[in-house]
């Protein structure tokens, strides 16, 4: 079943496509000048059109990236082949840790400041936390690989590989609480606390190498001091591995987060038509 709803503009839209709810006004129960918020992102996620070039360059730089990896790279010395990894694991890790639940973080942290509360933030800290998770699954996966080729096994309690576990967990963990009801005030802020006790695991995982002795080896591609362990095409291939993965990265959390901007249209939109079906009710009954 469709339910219509009538836009501030006078225009109609399905629930199934982009519902709104900025008309209702705060004469209604838990309805406020949030669902104006929620109006103009809608209308803004309509009229975005830097995503599909974003994910359109995404695309051609991970399709490079492949040729220059498999092709004209040669085999890394002492690693050989296994070395091909070098253009998917750090690119995923970088993405997941410190793009995706940095981007989480400082999201969460200007929705708790009231100055800038929005929940825009709650929505790009859950976005971006969505496809963090599945970066890092990925990236230990790739790092399973390599650990069965170079240590001989897919998986060891390393320091580093246990924290990194751990910290998937913890933001498996947060997309739970995210589900969990509530206004969507409540539902933020509770999201934020969340967020940033799982983000106190990740410069853990980034100093564990230097903090414990580990399998895991320290900087391979770039030192503390800022010094390049590549070279050549390796740097190049490198480099645009990581470009690769960040544009996916971006393409993906816009994805998401207008998907969110759906999905809570929607919830209003049903809602909206309950309480006037239980109106009608009620004026029917007397």
């Amino acid at each position: 079943m469709t339910l219509e709803v009538n836009a501030a503009e006078d225009k109609s839209y399905s629930c199934d496509q982009v519902p709104t709810v900025a008309h209702l006004g705060p004469q209604l129960p838990g309805v406020s000048q949030i669902d104006g918020e929620l109006e103009r992102a809608l209308w803004a996620s309509n009229h975005c059109k830097w995503r599909t070039a974003v994910g359109v360059l995404g695309l051609l730089t991970t399709l490079l990236t492949l040729v220059l990896g498999l092709v004209v790279t040669p085999p890394v010395q002492v690693l050989g082949n296994t070395g091909r990894l070098l253009y998917v694991h750090p690119p995923l890790a970088w993405a997941a840790l410190y793009l995706a639940f940095g981007t989480t973080t400082i999201a969460s942290i200007l929705w708790l400041w009231k100055r800038t509360r929005s929940l825009f933030w709650d929505r790009v800290a859950g976005a971006s936390a969505e496809v963090g998770v599945l970066f890092l699954a990925l990236t230990l996966i790739t790092g399973s690989i390599w650990g069965r080729t170079t240590w001989g096994v897919w998986w060891t309690w390393d320091a580093r590989l246990t924290l990194t576990a751990v910290l998937l967990v913890l933001y498996l963990g947060y997309m739970a609480v995210r589900s969990v009801g509530g206004s969507p005030s409540a539902k933020a802020t509770r999201n934020a606390i969340t967020a940033l006790i799982a983000a106190v695991d990740v410069p853990i995982v980034h100093f564990s190498v230097d903090w414990w002795n580990t399998l895991h080896q320290q900087a391979s591609v770039l030192t503390p001091n800022l010094n390049l362990k590549v070279h050549g095409i390796i740097a190049v291939t490198m480099g645009i591995s990581f470009v690769a993965v960040t544009l996916v990265w971006v393409y993906l959390v816009r994805l998401r987060y207008e998907n969110m901007l759906l999905e809570q249209a929607k919830e209003r939109a049903y809602i909206y038509m309950s309480i006037q079906e239980r109106l009608k009710e009620s004026e029917d009954a007397r």
